[in-house]
């Protein structure tokens, strides 16, 4: 931040996290050290001199609960899922993760302010804590929140005293009260802000841009002060930090600033060129500096209309989106900017294009990264309103809760020029009746009163209910989860004249797990508790990708689709929500260990335009199934391939819409396996051989192969490598049906941080240095430390030749 210096230094002895205010007109210190943890009520934790010597010493961001272990009795819950279609309770084990998450627990930590004085300002700003917080300074509580993906602040400046401070924080999760892994703790940042009395209020900036052409911009920075006989000055910087303009004004309307600023031939923000100017406002008095405040934002424009569907700077531009959960499967939910950047990473080469926080208020960093890396982001808010899904749901605090924590979600991310839509809900039951329509009108009010600038919708699965009540009539945008039958019947009832595929797909698939006969099915259970990576089994209320392909291609005034889901997540193990031990999902077009499974390259070739797509599936290592029916499919961005079992065609597939598969994949379903070798040959439109593949059977499992994503991070002790580890023959043909139990260890300045195999059936902990391969791979998290130098990450398995990698870490 622009004119701000930070300090900070860790007291051992007392658990002190000191930042001094020097010359600086604000200072920002993120409380990452220091604090002590306690799971437990802790009664008197909140008190000045409560010892809290023996607790646990913890960083935050962090979750206590991932660290495990997995029991089928935590949360074990009774219920008939609405969403499942289902009519009946039964026991579901899995529905939360399985881990650890409810109960309260203390956090701790004491920081002190030496050049504090009366007259400064000073904000404590939490990111998200799960859940339920409630807030103690030197003993006395000094505010609560409720929802725990909520961002939220207090103003202790009058509660802070010279010397240290103790801040007590607890968090309380309740049984029944989510319907995924929720996390545990405080998640996400927690910050310290100082200021002067005149400065710019928190979340004041609000940067819209009214008028946007390729040779003029018009910049509107409305600001939010204290203090009177205020001079602001916002300057204007491009990505390269050169100055662009400047507008100073002495104009207030009560406590706001309206400033205009001109960008002639502004670089436009899009997710091809994301491009990215700061605004430094200034706050003087009598020519003083008292305040300041940088500010990135993108310029530009956003229309949605039926002529044209969703337009991003005057080009009809469809979503290519996916859906996210917050936990980031082995760290669970505690929040990192290098496994955030890895996921998106892997999303861009997909070819997706947007993101949708399910079902919550997204984390400042994703929003960061987005705009960054050009993500369009629908932002969502709640799962629940009124009417209860869980028993101890958000419906609680609806009628206290529901404006405060729109407001600020608001306010906090509104200059994110990544958000192009807000959703006010999700599946929720007020879908139904005339108080649900008032609710969804009551709440769309308040995003139009807070941010004028983009539209609101509501991910919605009772098309039915909201034709009947007039719910989905009056959103800006008509969001449909699933319900792929009645898309056109809802394009000709309702008055917007297009249709978001809010949620699309829900097919379900285990990273290389293969089922026979290869045919098409909804709610396919197998004793082994995995589902078939053909990509042909979606749930009852879903369907397979290829029907949403068909729509979101044939109908302009379909704008585009959000896939259930990126990434597995923690929880909702359908369609085994009944059996243990399924303890995290199948929805995801990547596992949670972040590897792509097969429908990944499904997507790819539909979104990803300017690289080649060329896959084959299944793996060819098949002992026993010799001489029986077994498909091969190609997923590829060419119309036609041939097909070769060790050098012997089998004919050449072409695309065609004769049904939705064959129009988006080449299957030759009549296949005999016989090991050895498979070929695939694809062909361009001139019918020109241009690309092979080639996938063979393996022999025995003989040694490892490490595959760093980065081999250089950031020596600030958040920072990871992901490592892919995987399994080869003597040849070095991969070995895909390999479950080698590995170790792990790491030498050096790093450390082993966490391990996943995207097994939704293991039980084996993520921060314990040991796991079995699953379908032949596994990801190894290795985390700097702040110290720099080179780490070194060792792999082995019994039977198999033990691997090494070196890694480093740069300050």
């Amino acid at each position: 931040m622009t004119g701000v210096t930070r300090h900070l230094f860790l007291i051992c002895s007392m658990c002190v996290v000191t930042f001094q205010l020097l010359a600086q007109n604000r200072t920002v210190q993120v409380l990452e050290e220091g604090w002590a943890f306690k799971k437990g009520k802790s009664s008197d934790a909140f008190k000045v001199q409560f010892d809290d010597s023996k607790w646990e010493q913890v960083t935050v961001p962090h979750d206590w609960a991932i660290y495990g272990p997995f029991d089928k009795d935590i949360d074990k819950q009774n219920i008939a899922i609405s969403q499942n279609n289902e009519k009946e309770a039964t026991e579901k084990t899995g529905r939360t993760g399985s881990l650890p998450f409810i109960g309260t627990a203390w956090y701790r930590n004491t920081f002190e302010v030496p050049s504090f004085e009366t007259g400064k300002t000073v904000i404590l700003l939490f990111e998200g804590v799960m859940s339920e917080p409630e807030i103690y300074l030197n003993g006395e509580k000094i505010g609560e929140w409720k929802y725990g993906y909520s961002y939220f602040y207090f103003d202790i400046s009058n509660a802070l005293k010279k010397g240290k401070n103790t801040l007590a924080v607890k968090a309380s999760n309740p049984e029944f009260s989510s319907r995924w892994y929720p996390g545990a703790g405080i998640y996400r940042n927690v910050s310290l802000i100082v200021k002067n009395k005149e400065s710019i209020d928190q979340w004041g900036t609000f940067i819209t841009t009214p008028l946007v052409s390729d040779k003029l911009a018009r910049v509107n920075v409305k600001t939010q002060v204290s203090g009177e006989k205020i001079t602001l000055k916002t300057t204007i910087y491009d990505a390269d930090k050169k100055w662009v303009t400047t507008n100073s004004s002495t104009t207030q309307f009560g406590k706001s600033f309206d400033q205009n600023l001109k960008v002639e031939h502004p670089k436009l923000w899009s997710p091809e060129t994301p491009y990215l100017y700061t605004v430094v406002s200034q706050v003087y008095v009598d020519d003083e500096l008292k305040d300041e405040l940088t500010t990135r934002f993108g310029i530009r424009d956003i229309k949605y209309t039926a002529e044209n569907g969703f337009q991003l700077n005057g080009k009809t531009t469809k979503f290519k989106g996916v859906c996210l959960h917050h936990d980031l499967g082995q760290l669970g939910t505690a929040i990192n900017k290098a496994a955030l950047r890895r996921q998106l990473t892997i999303l861009k080469d997909m070819g997706a294009n947007a993101i949708r926080s399910s079902h919550n208020m997204p984390s400042l960093e994703q929003l960061e990264l987005c705009d960054e890396m050009g993500f369009l982001f629908l932002a969502e808010s709640f799962d629940e309103w009124k009417k209860p899904k869980m028993k101890n749901g958000y419906h609680r605090f609806f009628d206290d809760y529901a404006e405060k924590d729109i407001v600020n979600l608001v306010h906090a991310t509104r200059n994110h020029p990544s958000i192009v839509m807000w959703s006010s809900g999700n599946e929720v039951p007020d879908q139904w009746g005339a108080e649900g329509l008032k609710r969804a009108k009551k709440l769309q009010d308040i995003f139009h009163r807070e941010d004028p600038t983009r539209p609101v919708t509501v991910g919605m699965d009772q098309v039915k209910a909201v034709m009947e009540s007039g719910f989905a009539s009056l959103l800006d945008v008509l969001g449909l989860n699933y319900r792929v039958h009645l898309y056109e019947e809802a394009y000709e009832k309702f008055p917007q004249g297009m249709i978001l595929g809010s949620e699309t797909a829900s097919t379900v698939s285990s990273r290389g797990i293969y089922k026979f006969p290869v045919v098409q099915g909804k709610g396919k259970q197998y004793p082994d508790l995995q589902s078939s990576s053909y990509d042909l089994e979606a749930c009852s209320w879903s369907n397979v990708p290829d029907e949403d392909f068909v729509l979101q291609d044939d109908k302009d005034w379909v704008i585009g689709e959000f896939v259930w889901t990126g990434f597995d997540y923690l929880g909702e193990p359908t369609p085994y929500d009944n059996y243990w031990p399924s303890r995290s999902s199948y929805f995801g077009i990547s596992d949670l260990a972040g590897l792509p499974k097969d429908r990944y390259y499904l997507y790819r070739c539909r979104w990803n335009k300017k690289e080649e797509t060329l896959h084959v599936l299944p793996h060819w290592n098949w002992e026993g199934r010799e001489g029986e029916i077994t498909p091969v499919f190609v997923y590829t961005n060419y119309d036609s391939a041939e097909l070769f079992i060790n050098g012997k065609s089998k004919g050449i597939q072409k695309k065609n819409k004769d049904t939705p598969q064959t129009r988006y994949r080449l299957m030759w379903m009549d296949v005999k396996y016989e090991p050895g070798t498979v070929k695939v040959v694809a062909f361009n439109k001139g019918g020109k051989p241009v690309a092979e593949r080639e996938i063979k059977t393996a022999g025995k499992a003989d040694q490892l192969v490490l595959s760093p994503d980065r081999k250089i991070i950031k020596a600030d002790g958040k920072d990871l490598s992901y490592v892919e580890v995987s399994v080869v023959d003597k040849a070095g043909i991969p070995c895909p049906i390999a479950t080698n139990q590995l170790k792990f260890k790491v030498t050096g300045k790093g450390r082993y941080r966490a391990a996943c195999n995207g097994d939704a059936t293991s039980l084996e902990q993520f921060h314990l240095p040991i796991m079995k391969l699953f379908s032949g791979k596994l990801v190894v998290l290795v985390q700097s430390t702040k110290e720099a130098g080179k780490m070194e990450l060792t792999v082995s398995g019994k039977g198999l030749k033990t691997a090494k990698v070196i890694l480093s870490s740069k300050d």
